[in-house]
């Protein structure tokens, strides 16, 4: 993990206070408190269903700020063909825009607003998902993901629509971290 830094996106207190006390314990985590469209990534992070459709919480938010950007995530995932894409896999498309210039899409949710199981199984599972494209993926273009991304920012997986209480997606964040890159 020495070459990326994820920023953890809080715009409440108690997201904050989670991420905080996640940053305190790995070196590579930064906490940004306010909106993740204030954050310098080359990547941002979607919470997605498995469809790929982006009508609500910070999906929604996406989805005015990257025109397209859920028809790019619905090809790139087969849901645009009657496909999905599983909670625990994740797919990057471009923005259109320099900064950031890639969304990763990672489902916490089968369906759109299902509310999530309390363990949190589906924020660590989409955690660990992004994690994984970073270190083993490619980008559209045949570049590996991690020579063009250094900078993704991680909203709170699963704590909006999905019900998720904070610290349970700080501490499954967490145990992502340790399965993908090993101990702190």
């Amino acid at each position: 993990m020495d070459e990326l830094t994820l920023v953890l996106v809080a715009l409440d207190a108690p997201m904050a206070e989670a991420w905080h006390a996640l940053a305190a314990t790995r070196p590579g985590l930064v906490v940004h408190e306010g909106s993740i469209t204030d954050v310098d990534a080359d990547a941002v992070v979607s919470p997605a269903n498995s469809f790929g459709f982006m009508g609500g919480g910070i999906d929604a938010v996406y989805a005015r700020w990257f025109p397209g950007i859920s028809g790019q995530v619905r090809a790139a995932s087969g849901a645009d063909r009657g496909h999905e894409l599983p909670v625990g896999e994740a797919v990057i498309v471009p923005t259109g825009v320099p900064r950031p210039a890639w969304l990763v899409s990672a489902p916490t949710m089968r369906q759109p607003g299902e509310r999530l199981p309390a363990d949190g199984a589906a924020a660590r599972a989409a955690a660990a998902a992004v994690l994984r494209l970073w270190r083993d993926g490619a980008l559209p273009d045949g570049r590996r993901v991690h020579d063009a991304v250094r900078t993704i920012a991680l909203p709170g997986l699963g704590t909006g629509v999905g019900g998720l209480a904070p610290t349970v997606c700080a501490q499954q964040v967490g145990a992502a971290l340790h399965e993908v890159f090993g101990p702190a």
